[in-house]
């Protein structure tokens, strides 16, 4: 039970971070190429390109997390996934599968961390951005 706790804590820190913490830390990248001089292409492509990085980095440990997790709660582990067009029609759907398995805590942090960052945005959007049109 403790190291699901643990998955669970760690599963939840990378997933606030892929929405906060990788795009704060990308920006402040490149802030950091860009020096005291206006924007350029260089501190661009340092941003995307270490938001890239850190994304990409946050979700294969949360697939890592996801099958760790699974192991630990002796849920059976997912069949590798065919793209839906390299699919037989005739095949088990995606649905028939979810039913059987259920959704995973892992997943339901994930969906919880999404949904809670979108909430804030539209708190912080809506009551304490203020306009930016002409007054």
């Amino acid at each position: 039970m403790p190291k699901r706790i643990a998955l669970a804590a760690a599963t939840m820190l990378v997933s606030v971070n892929i929405w906060t913490g990788f795009p704060l830390l990308a920006l402040w990248v490149g802030s950091r190429v860009a020096g005291e001089s206006r924007l350029s292409m260089g501190a661009v492509f340092a941003v995307v390109a270490v938001l890239a990085v850190t994304v990409t980095a946050g979700v294969m440990v949360l697939g890592w997390l996801s099958a760790r997790y699974d192991e630990l709660s002796g849920r059976p582990q997912a069949q590798r996934r065919t793209s839906p067009w390299m699919r037989s029609m005739r095949g088990e759907r995606e649905e028939h599968a979810k039913k059987r398995q259920g959704v995973s805590g892992i997943e339901r942090i994930v969906v919880i961390s999404v949904v809670a960052a979108v909430g804030a945005f539209e708190v912080w959007f809506f009551f304490f951005a203020g306009s930016s049109l002409p007054q």
